[in-house]
């Protein structure tokens, strides 16, 4: 088992994996709550940060490229779903002084994404996978099951 804890948050948890799983929570909360009523459980985040080394000090400088999927009901367009995305979840979860005009948005980038959890995926195949840890951050090894 391993363990992984930095002083970058007041969580302990790196930045970048801290606002993947907040970007993922709020969009799930705007779902719950009416408020984004075409999305569905099925969601994907990926925050890059950029950072810069000060003496052995690996410090967060900026967003580099933030990713959000999410499934959602056929009816929604992808012009609305990406602006209420940005709008209402990536501008809420992420610091505004942290990201500029240099940062990159990929907002369901594939486009249509109706179909969702066991019957969206092909299988599950033990491995971990790096959103499930610490962001790349921690070491980690192994596989979650043993049916491999």
């Amino acid at each position: 088992m391993f363990g992984y804890a930095t002083d970058e948050t007041v969580e302990a948890m790196p930045l970048t994996l801290l606002l993947a799983h907040k970007l993922n929570a709020r969009l799930h909360k705007l779902r719950r709550d009416g408020t984004l009523p075409w999305v569905r459980p099925d969601s994907k985040s990926q925050v890059t940060i950029e950072y810069t080394f000060d003496g052995g000090a690996c410090l967060p400088r900026r967003v580099h490229t933030v990713v959000l999927s999410t499934q959602h009901n056929p009816e929604i367009t992808m012009e609305r779903l990406r602006r209420e995305l940005m709008e209402k979840v990536v501008k809420f979860v992420i610091p505004a002084d942290i990201m500029d005009e240099n940062t990159i948005f990929h907002l369901n980038p594939c486009g249509s994404f109706i179909t969702g959890g066991p019957m969206g995926d092909a299988g599950l195949t033990g491995r971990k996978i790096i959103v499930d840890t610490y962001g790349g951050w921690g070491a980690h090894g192994g596989r979650w099951t043993t049916y491999e």
